[in-house]
């Protein structure tokens, strides 16, 4: 049931991104103790989603470009999540549920898509994307 909670967290926050497309935007939703997000925009129509619940979980978004859509999910404790995009027309993800996870997530380029999904304990993932029209996607289920 939490996992779905946290996946359509995650589609949601995709969806719901409606600025004009000379805008960017950066939506930071948290809840529990200790949480960490932050991260910063250049270009126009660039969009991030971070949501977090839990403990000491730290997400971070760096775009520099246009259209790209960055977001973090997370729920647990001591979780740390990375999306950084250059370019244009990425789009990043991440997930995350347990505890203890670690995601990287790096696109230069063009119209590239990566995806993330770390279930149980101390996963570590890392994709790094340069060029066009990459796709990438990695499911764990750790312990």
């Amino acid at each position: 049931m939490t996992r779905k909670l946290v996946l359509g967290a995650l589609v949601a926050l995709g969806a719901a991104f409606s600025a004009p497309a000379s805008a960017n935007d950066f939506f930071i939703d948290q809840y529990g103790i200790a949480n960490e997000a932050g991260g910063g925009q250049i270009g126009v129509g660039n969009h991030a989603g971070t949501w977090q619940d839990g403990v000491a979980n730290r997400g971070v978004t760096t775009q520099d470009g246009w259209s790209n859509t960055g977001v973090i999910g997370q729920l647990g404790a001591f979780n740390d999540a990375q999306v950084h995009q250059r370019g244009a027309h990425n789009v990043g993800g991440v997930g995350q549920i347990g505890a203890g996870h670690d995601a990287i997530m790096t696109q230069d380029g063009a119209g590239n898509v990566a995806a993330a999904v770390q279930v149980g304990e101390n996963c570590n993932g890392s994709v790094n994307q340069n060029g066009a029209g990459n796709v990438a996607a990695i499911v764990q289920h750790c312990h």
